[in-house]
């Protein structure tokens, strides 16, 4: 297992700090700031995420005056930089001399300046302004010694369907299909009539056009996000031209549905992204959006960029961060890979849509707030910590298969039922695996599986030829796999599999689909062990045929009453199961709980319900986050014959780990006293 450096080097420390818009502020306010976050312990700015326009007021005129100042003042107070380029919002003169920088909607029409993201990620007036600004920033502050990191732009988001868009799309499908004959077999478009017999006919999957052909809605998605990446890429590299030694990243957001962040991890130097679970959140659903941007690069730490202090405003109901929550869901993130905790924002706004989004500073402007001592005292335990969780792994043996482009021909499938909640079914077995206290790896379609040993892959409806043969070969040489109901159906053109599901898994799974039965919300139908044992399960249920797969569990209802539910199949050193319907969680935790005692696989130390344990290891040290997810105390019984050392309350603990509401410890296994 390899290790990881600092992010850069020049910091190697928990970065703490956050989103810092001075431009919202006069500058009689900054020397405040700087106090503040002096006294906040608010160690690292992200300066500029939205400054387009204070930057470059006019197209020939730029004022970089106001930002000198602030750098300045942050450079003299000891704070480090992560300096945007601000292209998440273009300028209003540009938006008004160059329309063709405006997006446009679903239906093809251009919309109006306003919002943000709101340009067209083909338009080449976007294009060349974005790297301009990038440019100059480059070569104004590259230099700079407290320069820790470029951020790039602000959440890449939504997708554009102009007259630009549709061009480039034509080309985009030249290259990936070489002809039209080729585009027409892979889209099935003689279905209806709707062969292709010129490539201007090609439009993009308008709401008031061609969208019954899967093949180019798929295609279209990836188009956009290969689209979006390439303006990141355009200013990472003119970034990079000049400042190489600078680690460059954007930050993403969690499970979003329009971009592959798989491939756009490649491109970034370290993943970064804003975690914003709404307050009542299943800690178990947080946990798998900071284990999949771990994932991203394979196990390499990442960068919490945003959260809020306190509340959001985007929500319908957007309640408080109760007293502790800060503390723990920011460990809760470090526990699962993050180098840093930051926020946004650092104060809170006094106009426009985000006023009333949390702040560390809150509009009194005070610091003897609970959310400002809150983030200061947080600060200094991460201070405390220095560099003891960076670089550090995960040592997860299980892992769960997460794919956007199966999702997105998910979406477009229409049947067997409408719509398909397919990160919902993928969390659902997270959460089943969450609960049984083992680390998890979130893997994608291209990860290498050589360090597992057991891969859960839900719902896996799109399959890529290339997946299916290292799955075969994973499970031949000793892997267990499990995949489920509505797996293998399609390949990477949305066309289903001669032979029916699960396609090129028939082998390794020793059985092939029948039918799909679809179940209304509230049907419900049966699993049923030998031993007489009962869990429902609903959504989708699959007829299978068995050949070569023994049956674990069968339905208990209906026409198909005894057939097959749940099955194993032996296949070379390996095993592979089906789980031929959508089981109710309990079944889901028990059935888990079993594999992966008979794999070995057991949790770091026994935790009562609600207490996470979370193993890091670094070349040299095993470290143990346990983290207390109720509004009650808790106790965790500890190995009577070990020792550990608790690095948040500095002090050795024995024999039980006592744990205040919403706790959390930080321990270190030493030699007994």
């Amino acid at each position: 297992m390899s290790f990881y450096r600092p992010i850069n080097p020049r910091a190697p420390f928990i970065w703490h700090g956050g989103d810092y818009n001075p431009e919202q502020w006069p500058p009689a306010v900054w020397d405040e700031d700087m106090r503040l976050m002096q006294q906040a312990r608010f160690r690292v700015a992200t300066v500029g995420v939205f400054s387009w326009v204070t930057l470059q007021p006019e197209e020939e005129r730029y004022d970089f005056g106001w930002l000198d100042q602030v750098i300045e003042k942050l450079s003299a107070a000891g704070r480090w930089l992560c300096l945007a380029t601000p292209t998440a919002a273009q300028p209003a003169w540009m938006s008004q001399r160059y329309p063709d920088v405006l997006r446009a909607d679903e239906y093809g029409r251009r919309v109006h300046h306003g919002g943000r993201t709101n340009y067209c990620p083909n338009s080449p007036t976007y294009r060349h302004f974005a790297v301009q600004i990038a440019t100059r920033l480059a070569q104004r502050y590259g230099q700079l010694p407290n320069l820790l990191i470029w951020h790039v732009s602000n959440e890449y988001a939504t997708p554009c369907y102009c007259t630009t868009c549709a061009e480039k799309f034509r080309g985009w499908l030249r290259a990936r299909y070489g002809s039209l004959e080729e585009l027409n077999a892979r889209w099935w478009t003689r279905f209806w009539s709707h062969t292709y017999t010129d490539w201007s006919q090609i439009e993009p999957p308008y709401a008031n056009g061609e969208r019954s052909i899967h093949g180019l809605t798929l295609d279209y998605r990836r188009f956009q996000s290969d689209s979006l990446l390439e303006c990141f890429c355009l200013e990472r590299d003119a970034l990079r031209a000049i400042t190489p030694d600078v680690p460059i990243t954007t930050n993403l957001m969690g499970t979003y549905p329009h971009l592959n962040y798989r491939r756009w991890a490649r491109e970034m130097d370290v993943v970064a992204w804003d975690c914003y679970p709404w307050p009542n959140a299943d800690p178990a659903d947080i946990a798998f959006s900071h284990d999949l941007n771990r994932g991203l690069r394979d196990g390499q730490p990442f960068l919490l960029m945003e959260q809020t202090p306190s509340t959001q405003n985007w929500q319908p109901v957007n309640a408080l961060k109760r007293p502790g929550v800060l503390r723990l869901w920011s460990y809760l993130a470090v526990a699962h890979g993050a180098d840093s905790v930051m926020y946004f924002q650092w104060r809170r706004s006094r106009g426009s849509c985000e006023k009333f989004h949390g702040a560390v500073v809150e509009h009194s402007g005070r610091s003897d707030t609970r959310v400002f001592r809150e983030v200061s005292e947080l600060g200094a335990e991460l201070e405390r910590l220095g560099d003891l969780t960076l670089g550090a792994r995960t040592p997860a043996r299980v892992a769960v298969l997460f794919d956007w482009e199966n999702w997105w021909a998910i979406d477009a499938a229409v049947g067997p039922i409408n719509p398909k909640e397919y990160v919902g079914f993928v969390r659902k077995h997270y959460r089943a695996l969450w609960r049984q206290g083992v680390p998890i790896d979130i893997v994608f379609s291209d990860s290498e599986l050589q360090r597992y040993a057991v891969v859960i892959a839900p719902m896996l409806y799109l399959l890529t030829p290339e997946l299916a043969e290292r799955l075969r070969h994973w499970v031949a040489e000793g892997g267990t796999l499990i995949t489920t109901v509505f797996s293998g159906v399609v390949d990477p053109h949305d066309l289903v599999f001669a032979g029916g599901p699960p396609g090129p898994l028939r082998e390794v799974l020793g059985l092939w689909v029948e039918e799909t039965d679809a179940l209304y919300p509230e049907q419900r139908n049966q699993i049923v062990w030998p031993d007489g044992r009962r869990y429902a399960c609903g959504t989708l249920c699959d007829l299978v045929r068995l050949e070569g797969a023994e049956a674990l569990a069968t339905f208990g209802a209906d026409f198909y009453a005894g057939r097959p539910a749940l099955t194993r199949n032996p296949y070379g050193k390996g095993q592979a199961f089906y789980l031929a319907t959508d089981a109710e969680a309990r079944l889901l935790e028990e059935w888990y709980g079993a594999l992966l005692a008979e794999h070995g696989i057991a949790p770091a130390l026994r935790a009562p319900a609600g207490v996470e344990v979370v193993p890091r290891e670094t070349g040299t040290r095993r470290l143990l986050f346990v983290l207390n997810h109720t509004a009650q105390p808790q106790t965790v019984p500890l190995p009577a014959e070990q020792s550990f050392h608790d690095h948040l309350a500095q002090r050795d603990v024995r024999e039980r780990l006592d744990l205040a509401a919403y706790g959390v410890a930080l321990l270190e296994r030493s030699a007994r006293a």
